[in-house]
């Protein structure tokens, strides 16, 4: 009975119900509309906190962002109607994105006081601490959401409200971030007449950040790819137990919250810095979905899912890790929220993609997993032969400017 339930809910997420303008829409394609629409709001946003995120509105910058998202997690599910869910998800999106960036430049400044040769180590082992406790959050919302599918189709915005609320819930613990936030910032030479929303073009001045961030859009598009069409196949094809598929998720958060923190002294052992700890999560995803796109149409069994799952996830959290690390060793002092909010953007907008491709194509594994193969191999190729290396010449030249900033170049507020 339980299966028939998840195959109709399948059903209407994959079926293109949704009729606007005379298009048709999926549920699933009609998020990523959402979603778009949220990034899009996010740029004007973005351009105007990037050099605001260097002065001392970096902790309320945090605290707003998380306000809004946390507030946008309550109506969802009060109003018993599903066109606040365009709203809804894009100012998720918005807050999610501008959080993300704020988060990320306090990452360069709670490295601020170790000395130069420290920052990569010490900056590493923040990140995958960071992404396995996230890890840990994401597998309590799968638990929630297993529980929201398998109720009662009347009851389905009651349970949604419910999870909605929850999950404001643990995103306002965030705010918490903000008091405990060092009280520093750092100084920046920019005069008054750069303050526009022209200011982000700066990065362009570094074409190696640039390919590092094409770095980190493509391993975003293949881990969200490879997960949401592998949820898609798991659910519409294999046709596996409801309860499966919640040993599924949980598989595929909690592995990396124990094999993370373990990574780091392998990182260590091998001298490995952040452009080849991205490189082996790029081969990881084309290991898990090349395994997927070759046996697409043979019979999968239970080991089978379970052993991908987890390949995939220690893949898909050491490039979460270890992305916003590389782009952030090629930030100058004082201009570290440019590069935070194109890390934000750009690995938001890659999600938002590799969701959308996936979506097209439910229970198309081959496609799927074929599209994120070869953007995997092309993001490889990207950190290669593009220099992106944390032992670079650009930053080397301007004394302290990459992410171990002098502490004299800090002020406190």
């Amino acid at each position: 009975m339980q299966t028939i339930k998840f195959d109709y809910r399948y059903t209407a997420l994959t079926k293109r119900t949704i009729s606007v303008s005379g298009s048709n829409f999926s549920s699933l394609e009609w998020t990523s509309i959402a979603w778009a629409t949220g990034l899009t709001i996010a740029i004007p946003i973005l351009s105007f906190i990037s050099f605001h995120l260097n002065s001392q509105f970096q902790t309320l910058i945090t605290a707003v962002s998380t306000s809004i998202g946390v507030f946008f997690c309550l109506p969802a599910g009060f109003f018993k109607t599903t066109k606040i869910f365009i709203p809804y998800i894009a100012f998720i999106v918005l807050a999610t994105t501008v959080a993300s960036s704020s988060h990320t430049h306090h990452l360069a400044l709670m490295v601020s006081s170790f000395k130069k040769s420290k920052t990569q180590k010490v900056s590493s082992f923040y990140s995958l601490l960071a992404t396995s406790f996230g890890c840990l959050g994401s597998a309590i919302i799968s638990a929630f959401i297993y529980h929201m599918l398998r109720e009662a189709d009347d009851r389905n915005l009651y349970t949604l409200w419910i999870v909605s609320i929850f999950s404001g819930l643990i995103w306002g613990v965030g705010i918490l971030h903000v008091v405990t936030a060092i009280n520093r910032t750092s100084v920046s030479s920019v005069s008054l007449m750069n303050r526009t929303m022209f200011y982000p073009c700066h990065i362009f001045k570094h074409p190696k950040a640039i390919a590092a961030l094409f770095g980190v859009f493509l391993s975003s598009f293949t881990t969200m790819c490879i997960f949401t069409g592998a949820v898609l196949f798991i659910v519409g094809n294999l046709c596996i137990r409801p309860l499966h598929l919640l040993y599924f998720w949980l598989t595929y958060f909690l592995i990396p919250l124990i094999s993370l923190p373990l990574l780091h002294p392998l990182q260590q052992l091998l001298n490995a810095n952040s452009a080849k700890m991205k490189i082996i999560g790029l081969l990881l995803s084309m290991l898990s979905s090349g395994f997927g796109f070759y046996f697409w149409n043979s019979h999968w069994k239970w080991g089978h899912i379970l052993i991908f799952g987890g390949i995939q996830s220690i893949g898909s959290g050491v490039l979460h890790a270890f992305g916003r690390v590389l782009v952030l060793e090629y930030a100058p002092t004082g201009k570290e929220g440019v590069f935070c909010v194109w890390y934000g953007w750009i690995r938001a907008a890659g999600l938002c993609l590799g969701f959308t491709v996936a979506s097209v194509v439910p229970g198309q594994i081959k496609t799927s997993f074929g599209v994120a193969f070869v953007a995997a191999l092309v993001g490889i190729v990207v950190l290669l032969f593009g220099n992106v290396d944390h032992n670079n010449s650009e930053s080397g030249s301007n004394g302290n400017d990459n992410l171990g900033l002098d502490s004299k170049e800090s002020v406190s507020v």
